[in-house]
């Protein structure tokens, strides 16, 4: 592409900074993160928003539409269904609760939700809540027993039905363990629905209500929500569009045989609850990571807890050498590594990822879960936004 001046460069590009837009300086150091951006629409991003928050300053690119239909970009202060990186908010609350004496990791299950956690082998009296936190429970995910989440004619129908904890846990009660407690690592969603439940026993109060009242708001997280039931995204947001796997036949991660994409911006997501049921944005999500490892959300023994890992090769597929903790991942980089936790709910996918100090943190948005890569792109060996967050985190002045 021809030399544009900076400003010209900045509209084309969708290039905006702290301070410094307009620069020959700013736009030299955003210039790669834009082509990584850019790179995610060949994987079939519809469309991506990057926010890298420096002590510089913050540095935002986005790329690709937010609506393709009207060919519109994604907006700058998109609000978006963050997934599994809810994951990271709950387990900070619960640490929360047992630096002040209210429980303990090493508590099992059943003495807060008695025979919740039963039958084909599950048995509550032996899974602590450090397990459910850490993974290592061994109780089975609920999600594969969910056929709405994988195929298009069973989404719509149920798409505005709310979905209770309590039958959550049910669905993942009718298949035997994964593994016994403490045995090995897999990650499961269940783990976190028991966690939430656990907080709403120990507190009287839902999980949503404690994680509001001891993060989102002293935090002032203004742009970030517990929607609950509710199947509305604030505004500004970008179009989800979701691709579901064809009717009747297997999953298989070499050839998905997915569908074309449908527009999945509204609908229930109860069923994502302590698992992956908020909303926020690039700015809070940054805001959050950095007062998480910065000391600002935990007591410096709570926070060891968290960052206490263990190795999970499960993950090396998308991260190699990664390492989970309780409610976040440790991930190598270029740099030495960086905290993460990333997020996956239809129609939005969340990556994120913030140096130990807690001083340079990044979020990615994409509006799509379901990525295809246009054809004639390789399939890529991990995940798609490695190279983004290392170019962010260890690059980026």
């Amino acid at each position: 592409m021809k030399r544009l001046c900076a400003a010209v460069m900045i509209a084309v590009l969708g290039i905006a900074t702290a301070g410094t837009a307009g620069t020959a300086s700013a736009d030299h150091r955003q210039s790669a993160l834009q082509r990584h951006a850019d790179a995610l629409l060949d994987q079939g991003a519809p469309g991506v928003l990057v926010e890298v928050d420096t002590p510089r300053g913050d540095v935002r690119v986005r790329s690709g539409h937010g609506n393709v239909e009207t060919r519109t970009p994604v907006p700058w202060r998109a609000k978006f269904r963050i997934g599994s990186y809810t994951k990271t908010f709950v387990a900070a609350t619960v640490l929360q609760l047992v630096g002040e004496g209210r429980l303990s990791l090493e508590d099992t299950v059943d003495r807060w939700l008695p025979g919740v956690v039963g039958g084909n082998g599950n048995d509550g009296t032996k899974i602590t809540v450090r397990q459910l936190l850490q993974h290592t429970s061994g109780v089975p995910n609920y999600v594969g027993s969910m056929p709405e989440l994988f195929v298009e004619k069973e989404f719509q129908r149920t798409r505005f039905r709310t979905v209770t904890p309590e039958r959550l846990v049910e669905l993942a009660m009718q298949q035997a363990p994964t593994f016994a407690p403490g045995a090995d690592w897999a990650y499961s969603n269940t783990g976190y629905i028991l966690a939430g439940m656990i907080v709403e026993r120990v507190t009287g109060h839902t999980w949503q209500h404690e994680v509001r009242t001891r993060i989102v708001e002293p935090l002032g997280l203004r742009d970030t929500y517990l929607p609950g039931t509710s199947p509305f995204l604030p505004r500004p947001h970008a179009v989800a569009y979701e691709r579901f796997r064809e009717d009747g036949l297997e999953a298989d991660p070499n050839d998905p045989r997915l569908g074309e994409p449908i527009d999945v911006t509204t609908y229930n997501p109860s069923f994502g609850g302590a698992a992956g049921d908020m909303i926020s944005t690039t700015d809070d999500g940054n805001k959050f990571l950095k007062a998480l490892l910065g000391g600002k959300v935990l007591r410096p023994v709570q926070l060891a807890e968290m960052t206490n890992t263990l190795r999970t090769p499960a993950l090396d597929p998308a991260w190699q050498g990664a390492r989970y903790g309780l409610g976040i991942m440790w991930i190598p980089n270029s740099c030495g590594g960086h905290w993460s936790h990333g997020g996956d709910i239809p129609g939005f996918m969340t990556r994120n990822g913030v140096t130990s100090d807690g001083t340079r943190s990044v979020m990615v948005s994409i509006n799509t879960d379901s990525m295809v890569a246009k054809p004639g792109v390789p399939k890529p060996d991990r995940d798609v936004t490695v190279d983004l967050i290392d170019h962010a985190l260890c690059r980026t002045n």
